[in-house]
């Protein structure tokens, strides 16, 4: 039972953090219907720069933990964020109206770019980071064993919740969510009422690239650890994720999140962690089997 608790404390962070990238995908798809395959290599992104933050920080001497962590946030999300920008500009809206296999084909073009210009700028070994939030409590303590629940750990589950909650209001209650969904149901009639369908579309990469940024800075302070290539692996199980709960919504991204971080940590924890990602891709296949919309997913309706 002891066992049980830890390694569900530990699916449930690792869950957030897969949650927080699978909005991304979800976002843009739930808006322009296409897959941004260079999302994971954004969060690596984001990861090295909240990696640089930190050692500017160390440098000027700010120690205070919360401090340091926020501004490093702001930063991470700021210059990420332009990353997110300058894909859609460059990848995405050139390609906008061609047949629709053209942007997919872009994505993985920019993916291998990214990939290939943080290798020659940052090399090819891993960054360590010793993250300045330590230490924790233990939740529950019997046969001797402790169920130990870091502080970390609290802070990237409470900040995936509040950002969730932000995220899902900005798009049921304010102007730009109206936007949005406006563009995801007809983008041409919204470009005809006023709506400024470039804005919008460039504006929901940028939000996805800035949660995508949360995410590897959250990665980097858990893990304490990032190279050039960990976006690719965490990108196909967020994308993994947001297909599992339903791709174009985002109750159902965090609900994949969560559930790709349940199947893998218990994978790895009772059985073998060398097959871990073989259990969470096997799960995805056979929800798209049975259910190919994903759990919160609604099936497209095309009218004719």
């Amino acid at each position: 039972m002891e066992y049980f608790l830890q390694q569900l404390v530990n699916a449930l962070t690792l869950g957030a953090i897969y949650g927080l990238i699978a909005i991304g995908y979800t976002m843009v798809y739930g808006i322009i219907g296409m897959i941004n395959f260079a999302h994971g290599d954004v969060f690596m992104i984001g990861g090295f720069i909240a990696l640089i933050g930190f050692m500017i920080c160390v440098v000027l001497g700010l120690g205070w933990a919360p401090l340091a962590i926020l501004l490093v946030l702001l930063l991470t999300m700021a210059f990420t964020a332009v990353y997110g920008w300058a894909i859609e500009r460059l990848a995405y809206r050139p390609l906008r109206g061609s047949f629709r296999l053209a942007p997919l084909i872009s994505a993985i073009g920019v993916s291998i770019a990214l990939q290939n210009y943080v290798q020659m700028a940052q090399g090819a070994r891993s960054k360590p980071h010793v993250s300045l939030v330590q230490g924790g409590f233990n939740l529950y303590s019997a046969n001797g064993f402790d169920v130990r629940v870091g502080w970390l750990q609290i802070v990237i589950v409470v900040v995936t919740v509040a950002l969730m909650a932000g995220f899902t209001l900005l798009i049921n209650r304010t102007a730009l969510g109206r936007q949005q969904r406006a563009c995801e149901q007809d983008m041409k009639m919204a470009s005809l009422l006023g709506v400024n369908v470039d804005r919008t579309i460039s504006l929901t990469f940028v939000m996805g690239a800035a949660l995508a940024a949360v995410a590897g800075m959250m990665f980097l302070m858990y893990y304490g650890v990032i190279d050039f290539f960990v976006g690719f692996l965490a990108g196909i199980k967020a994308f993994t994720a947001a297909v599992l709960g339903g791709i174009g919504s985002l109750p159902g991204a965090m609900l994949g999140g969560l559930l790709i971080g349940l199947i893998e940590v218990f994978w790895a924890g009772y059985f073998s962690s060398e097959y871990k990602d073989v259990a969470a891709f096997g799960v995805l296949i056979l929800v798209l089997i049975f259910r190919p919309s994903g759990l919160l997913g609604r099936p497209e309706i095309e009218k004719v």
